[in-house]
């Protein structure tokens, strides 16, 4: 395998097991509530956002702790704000097309087109990944060649 494959699967892959279980259950959770099917497609959406974020900032934050505990600093704020600023840029334009336009989308009319929610609801998260990850890796690697140039 690739070592660049290699990387890109060490870093968004287990953030994306971490979402696939987070929108599946969202949509169960929001169905089995009463929601309706676009309320369901939001919580989808949003839940797998937070647990995919959620786990890629942890592992951003603790990678840069061991770098500074490496250089004999400390942690902080000006450190968070890095770290958040990184992840708009690699993130950002994808995020926002993806979280506001082609997921919901997807996740409302693919359960809708195969008569189920899991398994529509799956097939919404993987394609929605394609669009989602293409841009991704590219703000990824254009930001990692600025890096590695410094």
């Amino acid at each position: 395998m690739p070592a660049r494959l290699r990387e890109w699967l060490r870093r968004y892959g287990p953030a994306e097991a971490a979402s696939v279980v987070a929108t599946l259950g969202g949509v169960w959770s929001a169905r089995a509530s009463g929601a309706g099917p676009v309320a369901a497609a939001l919580v989808g959406t949003w839940a797998g956002n937070i647990a995919y974020f959620g786990w890629i900032l942890t592992a951003d934050i603790r990678h840069a702790r061991r770098v500074r505990r490496a250089q004999a600093g400390a942690y902080g704020w000006a450190d968070v704000g890095r770290n958040l600023r990184a992840l708009a840029i690699e993130f950002g334009p994808a995020e926002v097309f993806d979280s506001f336009f082609i997921r919901p989308a997807l996740l409302l009319w693919l359960p809708r087109l195969t008569g189920s929610v899991g398994w529509g609801s799956l097939a919404a998260k993987l394609l929605a990944d394609v669009t989602f990850y293409i841009p991704t890796v590219i703000s990824y690697e254009l930001s990692r060649r600025r890096r590695l140039r410094r």
